[in-house]
């Protein structure tokens, strides 16, 4: 028999009241100095903005003229600034001062686990999750998948089983490896973004590998997430997909940089298991949209392009400038540099403009006006849709 999943939300900056009877704050889906994130998306999100983007364009087709060849962005990627440390106390303080209760984090890098893997170590942290973003080619497109709460003995060796199927994907093992995930009960598989086309096939086709994915192993997925970094719009459509399927919609802020995540939930869980078993067992799910939500989104990831070359003097050597957190992945012979190495003058022009540009925002007149012109809050933020 189906159960029919009992969502909850909440827009904290209109009641920021706190229900009776929620025992924690829980944090689904933030990154670490562990995720590898391309670099593609600079010329896509500096396309459109004055100055930057004619300059960028400028500056590779000087690069072009001195070398012979394209400037790729996608051969290069940046790793979030904090270290799993860090990026757990980030994500506790918020929920701490925000919610005045205790605070059940899950860190999820991109197809790694070496932050839960790490803490696990210190006695504070041996109950945290050990948790990932796994990415799943499938059909024409990929889909993120959140495995939170492996067991801890396994979990190397379930990470092994997922980079052999991301790097050769047979349709026949990824049903085996959801449903040997679906078997371990106190773990957690949560559908990251599901509506974002990621791969850029168009909304058509990756809809219908979505329609396909859930056909062939719905069963096995827990949950769908509203993410902090996708727009309302798109995050109103995975509401009512989570209606339309049966399945409860839970929060996933997807933090990179230096802003704690956007959507959290609230639950009465007192452990990471006891809100796997709310998720899975009783099918409800209190989400709340922090107020940083409510805030222009482009102005948000131009704000994690600041903290992506900001200088973090605190950090370990080899981590404290953007030089450092930033690679170079020959396209040839695979060989992976830091900037650092590869350009110790501080790069090419196309480079330098990029980061000179990125400092300018943290200036706050430039800030504000450019606060303003990528204003893009959506109208549906309306009393009436304010309720979904």
């Amino acid at each position: 028999m189906t159960v029919t999943s009992k969502n909850s939300f909440q827009l904290f900056w209109q009641s920021p009241t706190i229900p009776a009877g929620f025992r924690s704050g829980v944090s689904l889906h933030s990154h670490t100095m562990y995720s590898e994130e391309s670099l593609d998306m600079v010329p896509r999100y500096t396309a459109k903005l004055p100055y930057l983007g004619k300059a960028i364009y400028r500056q590779e087709a000087e690069y072009h003229r001195q070398k012979h060849k394209h400037f790729s962005f996608g051969d290069a990627f940046w790793t979030p600034p904090l270290t799993p440390r860090q990026a757990y106390r980030l994500e506790e303080k918020q929920i701490q001062r925000k919610f005045k209760l205790p605070a059940l984090i899950s860190l999820t890098d991109h197809d790694d686990i070496r932050a839960g893997k790490q803490l696990h170590v210190l006695d504070r942290f041996k109950n945290i999750p050990i948790s990932t973003e796994w990415t799943i080619p499938f059909a024409e497109t990929f889909f993120h998948l959140g495995v939170h709460n492996m067991p801890a003995a396994d979990s190397e060796h379930l990470m092994t089983q997922f980079e052999a199927f991301t790097a050769n994907p047979e349709p026949s093992k990824l049903g085996l490896l959801l449903e040997m995930l679906h078997s371990l009960p106190d773990v957690l598989l949560v559908l990251n973004h599901p509506l974002w086309d990621e791969k850029g096939v168009g909304s058509e086709r990756h809809t219908a590998a979505l329609k396909a994915l859930f056909g062939a192993f719905g069963d096995c997925f827990h949950a769908l997430e509203v993410n902090g970094l996708r727009s309302w719009s798109e995050n109103k459509q995975v509401i009512a997909l989570g209606r339309e399927l049966k399945l409860p919609v839970v929060s996933g802020g997807d933090r990179h940089g230096r802003e704690p995540n956007a959507i959290l939930n609230l639950s009465r869980a007192a452990t990471f298991v006891e809100f796997v078993q709310e998720i899975r067992r009783e099918r409800v799910s209190h989400v709340v949209f922090m107020p940083q939500y409510h805030e222009p989104l482009k102005m948000r990831v131009l704000q994690t392009m600041v903290d992506v070359v900001r200088e973090y003097p605190e950090n370990f050597a080899g981590r404290r400038t953007w030089a450092d957190r930033v690679y170079y992945r020959d396209p040839e012979t695979k060989v992976t540099v830091s900037m650092a190495d590869l350009w110790p003058d501080g790069g090419p022009g196309v480079v330098k403009q990029f980061v000179a540009a990125m400092r300018l925002i943290e200036w706050t007149p430039f800030r504000s006006a450019l606060r303003m012109a990528l204003n893009d809050r959506s109208a549906a933020w309306s009393d009436q849709e304010a309720a979904i």
